[in-house]
């Protein structure tokens, strides 16, 4: 899931530490609250408000642990990064349900009654490309008086400028229409099947090679 405005100025951009956790949280929180795909998880937007911190909490940690979080330093917006090694073939179903654990620790800490809470991350678990190394974008946010202002796409343009210096593709998935037309912008193409969640919205995995 993935909120990403267009064009204008933007802050410093810095990585973000542990002790950054709880703002960061916070700022995914309000960042999502319109987002299709959080509103079906969470109906209800005073539940949505409640809950949002601990669910995007889960992401924030293991981003923090064993990826990158990238934030303005206004505090305006933050873009959490994991490196996803190549999986042979044969190792699919394991890589898949370490990733399903994940979206069940969601369930466990966001709202154990609602299992939408964890069909999420195994959804997208099934559909996350395995065969190369890349970098995987698993959320972007920005605070929503500061949306439209060009800060999503400025926070993301130097994570991209390191993907295609590298040579590593990215992957993430769009969770509604206009931030998939966003990330065209920037080079992502859809894969060609959506996630399509039980009576709700479809999410649009995206795939970007690495430029030059």
């Amino acid at each position: 899931m993935s909120l990403i405005p267009t064009a204008a100025p933007t802050p410093g951009i810095r990585r973000a530490g542990a002790d950054d956790r709880t703002w960061v949280a916070s700022l995914l929180g309000e960042a999502f609250m319109e987002d299709p795909v959080s509103s079906w998880v969470f109906p209800e937007a005073e539940q949505r408000r409640a809950l949002h911190p601990a669910f995007f909490g889960v992401f924030l940690d293991a981003a923090l642990e064993e990826g990158s979080v990238e934030v303005t330093d206004d505090g305006s917006a933050a873009a959490l990064w994991l490196s996803v090694p190549a999986v042979a073939e044969a190792d699919v179903p394991a890589a898949i349900a370490e990733d399903e654990k994940a979206a069940a620790l969601m369930r466990a800490v966001s709202d154990p009654a609602n299992e939408r809470t964890e069909a999420v991350g195994r959804l997208t678990a099934r559909v996350h490309p395995r065969h190369r190394e890349h970098r995987y974008l698993m959320l972007i946010g920005v605070d929503p008086g500061r949306q439209g202002q060009g800060i999503g796409s400025a926070l993301l343009g130097p994570a991209l400028r390191h993907c295609d210096s590298a040579g590593l593709p990215a992957y993430l998935e769009a969770s509604s229409a206009r931030s998939r037309s966003l990330y065209e912008r920037e080079g992502f193409v859809f894969t060609g099947r959506t996630v399509d969640l039980p009576d709700g919205p479809p999410m649009w995995p995206m795939w970007r090679e690495p430029r030059g």
